[in-house]
């Protein structure tokens, strides 16, 4: 149309500068079309469509705004249309027409790649809720793509611009390879250890990770391209590189949280002076508890039956068995925690001994709560400490402690009062 406009111009009288005129022309219609069109759809259909996505009661319509793909769309529409335009009113030979066509193609380009961001933003959000998301870390997986998509941009822009096919820059690009790689380093890491992550089901947002050589002791926030977000319990933030998490050591809780019991593996010392047989009367006494009446009459009739064989009456206490007050402690304890109703029966539950050490005889507890949860637990395991340290006593056992200061001068000789 611009050529058919000068034409015009010339039979008007008009013989200088109807080239300069003519365009001008056509770049004035061009922006006013362009304005018409922009007001149209920004202020009149984008409007619309938002009051619509806040009415539904669905995620996916308000995730599509909240990302930006519809604004996105519209200035993709506008870079078509203007292209349009260019071909209907512009004259395809004239170097205005060429720049302006470089200059909406790349445009064109850009806002393509920026709908790919929104619609991977809102495949994000809309999964963020569901099983799949919290198996994948899709947030790092989109960021590998957004990277890959954005460098290929790049690449093509660039290409367009010098008029070159992209398979020669690639091939150039093979001689900067060490370059892009040290350029992209952690992306790279991070893509590689994402990957890993996932394929191996090493970690999923919401397990509670503990890497105390960054010092991170909490649930994972975020799994992203580069880093990992941990929130401590301590309500601190630790951000650790992806790769690190490939390369070195973490343990993850999520086994015992998926278990729905939390170990208990606690010992109490006993003073070892305080062991000794049980004399007739402890046995009497304690025989009173229903969890070790059983216990004492099977054991007492096994040790009357093998010390009758040997007819040792007379004889060294050594030659007798005999029961004794830390075998029946630990007997009462183990029978005491089979009837716990905060103790998981069909986990692991066992009360043994350890090896002796200058703090005295440790007797540990191995058994699981039926809790995961941190509070609860913690309640559960004091209450079982709580009574065990008061019944001690009752079986003439006393808890190793070593002494303070006040016990040390509670042993040294009174002065004389002057």
């Amino acid at each position: 149309m611009q050529l058919p406009l000068q034409h015009w111009l010339q039979t008007l009288g008009l013989t200088q500068y109807t080239d300069i005129i003519a365009t001008l022309i056509m770049l004035t219609a061009m922006i006013f079309i362009s304005l018409i069109i922009h007001l149209l759809l920004h202020k009149l259909l984008l409007p619309i469509l938002k009051k619509q996505s806040e009415k539904s009661q669905q995620l996916w319509p308000k995730s599509l705004f909240k990302h930006r793909l519809f604004n996105r769309a519209t200035w993709l529409l506008q870079g078509v249309l203007f292209q349009t335009l260019l071909h209907i009113l512009f004259d395809p030979q004239s170097m205005l027409f060429v720049g302006l066509t470089t200059l909406c193609q790349l445009w064109v380009m850009l806002f393509s790649l920026l709908i790919a961001f929104s619609l991977l933003d809102v495949i994000q959000a809309v999964t963020a809720r569901s099983e799949f998301a919290k198996q994948i870390p899709l947030r790092g997986i989109f960021q590998s793509i957004k990277l890959m998509m954005a460098i290929l941009l790049v690449i093509l822009m660039i290409s367009l611009l010098l008029g070159k096919s992209p398979g020669t820059l690639l091939t150039g690009l093979g001689a900067m390879t060490a370059v892009l790689m040290l350029v992209f380093r952690d992306p790279i890491l991070g893509l590689v250890a994402g990957i890993q992550l996932s394929a191996n089901d090493m970690l999923k947002i919401g397990d509670w990770l503990d890497m105390p050589k960054y010092g991170a002791d909490g649930a994972v926030i975020d799994i992203n391209l580069t880093t990992v977000k941990v929130h401590n319990w301590d309500k601190t933030i630790v951000t650790i590189p992806a790769y690190a998490l490939i390369s070195d050591s973490f343990r993850n809780w999520r086994g015992m949280s998926e278990s729905g019991g939390r170990r208990i593996k606690r010992s109490v010392n006993i003073d070892t002076t305080s062991i000794h047989f049980l004399s007739t009367e402890e046995i009497d006494q304690l025989g009173q508890a229903h969890l070790l009446s059983p216990y004492l009459v099977n054991k007492q009739q096994e040790i009357s039956q093998w010390n009758a064989q040997r007819d040792n009456h007379n004889a060294s206490l050594l030659n007798h068995r005999a029961l004794t007050n830390i075998g029946t402690f630990r007997i009462w304890l183990e029978s005491w925690l089979k009837t716990h109703p905060q103790i998981r029966q069909d986990m692991t539950l066992m009360v043994r001994q350890l090896a002796p050490s200058e703090n005295g005889q440790p007797i540990e507890i191995y058994a699981f709560t039926n809790t995961v949860i941190w509070a609860e637990y913690e309640a559960i395991q004091s209450d079982i400490f709580d009574y065990l340290y008061a019944a001690l006593p009752t079986f003439g056992l006393r808890v190793h402690q070593t002494p303070t200061g006040t016990d040390i001068r509670a042993l040294m000789p009174s002065r004389p009062t002057e």
